[in-house]
């Protein structure tokens, strides 16, 4: 059933309800259709997680109704796992205007922007099981949206790319299994990650001097996360780091960083960068020079944004085409 809404000019909006009563919006523009506020998961029987799916439009080269597959992305926020909303980037991000997200489908990518659970509500490793729950969602109805279901990749900026990398790097863990008896996997073949804690035991040593914030300060984001500051639970904060899954075999990442985070410190990346060389794994660093957490500049330019999102849309082309 549909219901016609008010929409900006050029895009057509409707709420769709599903058969199993879920409703979402659909947005329809000339790049493609938007489905807002798809249910995803719900765990525990508690509050659904929901995704925005982002769809290409019709490409007369693919020939009519095709059916041909198509890469597909998967979005984590940012946020400090504690506050943050599906399909954006962080405010400075989204104020340059730039819509990675919309680049990618417009690059022919299908985008999933997913919730995952927040410090307020559930402690990890529920938010990583939300995001393998997302990256199974996709998988599952890969049919229904043309999406081929060994190409889809994970990406994330923060404490997104955090989530990210770890979905990457415990793809069938039994560790972390939870996926409702389904079967369905919840690997990615490739993983982008802007600015990403990856190793909380010495996350707070490794803050710059003048950090807005640390790991180790009383509260942190960490310490919200795991439930305890990161120096009095030490194994906690090691079952939370990325680093601590890398392995051979493992899929190809990009992490771009930049060099004066002053709240996720550059060496975050660079030790998981250096952890996936000796590992043998494919791994890409991008450090990009002066500049800050969400690509924040001196000057307020969106020139670092630019470069990260255009390495981005390029290295995932390239995975696109193995």
């Amino acid at each position: 059933m549909t219901q016609p809404t008010p929409g900006l000019s050029g895009s057509h909006h409707r709420i769709i309800t599903g058969q199993n009563g879920a409703v979402h919006m659909e947005s329809t523009t000339t790049a493609g259709r938007i489905l807002r506020g798809i249910e995803f998961a719900r765990p525990g029987g508690g509050a659904p997680l929901l995704l925005d799916l982002y769809l290409p439009a019709a490409d007369p080269a693919r020939g009519p109704a095709s059916g041909a597959p198509r890469p597909a992305v998967v979005h984590f926020h940012g946020g400090g796992w504690r506050t943050g909303e599906r399909s954006s980037l962080g405010p400075t991000v989204d104020s340059f205007g730039l819509s990675p997200i919309e680049q990618l489908v417009d690059a022919g990518f299908v985008v999933a922007s997913a919730d995952y659970r927040l410090t307020d509500s559930a402690t990890f490793p529920a938010q990583l099981h939300d995001a393998k729950a997302a990256v199974r969602w996709v998988r599952a109805h890969a049919a229904d949206y043309d999406v081929d279901p060994g190409r889809i990749y994970a990406w994330g900026d923060s404490a997104g790319g955090h989530l990210a990398s770890l979905v990457g790097l415990t793809a069938g863990s039994a560790a972390f299994a939870d996926d409702g008896g389904t079967g369905t996997a919840d690997g990615v073949a490739a993983v982008v990650a802007w600015y990403p804690p990856t190793d909380l035991v010495r996350m707070g040593a490794q803050a710059r001097p003048d950090a807005v914030a640390s790991a180790d300060d009383p509260g942190s984001r960490e310490a919200l996360l795991i439930g305890a500051q990161p120096a009095d639970a030490p194994d906690k904060a090691t079952a939370a780091s990325p680093l601590t899954y890398v392995h051979t075999g493992a899929p190809a990442f990009l992490l771009i960083h930049g060099t004066d985070d002053r709240f996720v410190p550059t060496a975050q990346s660079t030790a998981l960068a250096g952890a996936l060389e000796d590992a043998g794994a494919a791994v890409e660093l991008l450090l990009l020079d002066g500049a800050d957490h969400m690509w924040s500049t001196p000057d307020g330019s969106s020139a670092a944004a630019e470069t990260a999102t255009a390495a981005t849309l390029d290295f995932l082309r390239r995975q696109s085409e193995h």
